[in-house]
């Protein structure tokens, strides 16, 4: 009787101990990938220095032409370039998987003893700290150059979480391509034509109002564009709550789709 009371409940212990087994296993390699950068800052210059170069570059080469003056630019440009920063920082995630691949350590995190799905979320987890880097680079930046907050503290954490929770969903689409392609080479050529049409699509540079029609239709569904109105709306004012319940809502469509289709991808890979 006692056997037999084992064999039953065993496998029910099993199924909840699991979903902690993965959380567990995923932090401690979060923290390798948190490890992994800070021993090689210059892996941080892509969401540092980049962003920075675009801020001069577009506002004191355009922000006369477009806005009037380059302070008036600045207050527009920036909470877009703090989403633009962060989307791009996602496509390192998917470049460091496919090298770790290639080098053989996901052939050793096979061999361990944990869940099969915890590398990927423990790299995407770790590499959490590129968007907050890149995000409070910008802000210093930007408020020596005159960039001012205009709406409270409040607003502008809440920017901040929003571009970091759109950042690390739609991060799971370049994991998913880091897995499919041969050579970190691949990933960095798909990324970009991913990436360049989501991020320069938008009114990050100039109001969608002056574009061609078939581009701004392209801007009014873009969800990158979303997100950088309602980042604009919560640091600097004006109507947000379609633009957050939008960012909110494709960030959970990335998730629901990418993070199922990266971990089988890594399944049939590993």
């Amino acid at each position: 009787m006692t056997a037999v009371a084992e064999r039953v409940t065993a496998p029910t212990r099993r199924h909840t101990a699991r979903p902690f087994a993965i959380v567990r296993h995923s932090l401690a390699l979060a923290k390798r990938s948190l490890i992994k950068t800070m021993r090689t800052p210059e892996q941080l210059l892509d969401v540092t220095l980049q962003p920075l170069i675009f801020v001069v570059m577009f506002v004191y080469l355009l922000g006369g032409a477009v806005a009037g003056d380059t302070h008036a630019y600045l207050q527009l440009l920036l909470p877009a370039i703090m989403v633009q920063t962060t989307a791009f920082g996602g496509m390192a995630t998917g470049v460091n998987l496919n090298t770790d691949i290639e080098k053989g350590v996901f052939d050793r995190f096979r061999s361990l003893p944990i869940a099969r799905s915890a590398p990927l979320i423990g790299s995407v987890l770790g590499d959490l700290i590129r968007y907050v880097v890149a995000i409070a680079s910008l802000l210093v930046f930007g408020t020596l150059l005159g960039f001012r907050v205009e709406t409270g503290f409040v607003a502008a954490v809440a920017a901040c979480l929003l571009t970091i929770l759109f950042a690390f969903s739609l991060s799971w689409a370049f994991v998913m391509i880091g897995m499919l392609m041969r050579n970190p080479g691949g990933v960095q050529g798909v990324a970009f034509i991913v990436l360049f049409p989501l991020t320069f699509g938008t009114s990050m540079i100039a109001p969608a109002a002056s574009m061609p029609g078939w581009l701004r239709a392209w801007v009014d569904v873009n969800p990158v564009t979303h997100a950088m109105n309602a980042a604009r709306g919560l640091m600097v004012g004006g109507p947000v709550a379609t633009s957050v319940l939008w960012t909110l809502a494709w960030s959970a469509i990335f998730l629901a789709v990418f993070a199922p289709l990266a971990v089988a991808a890594y399944r049939r890979r590993a």
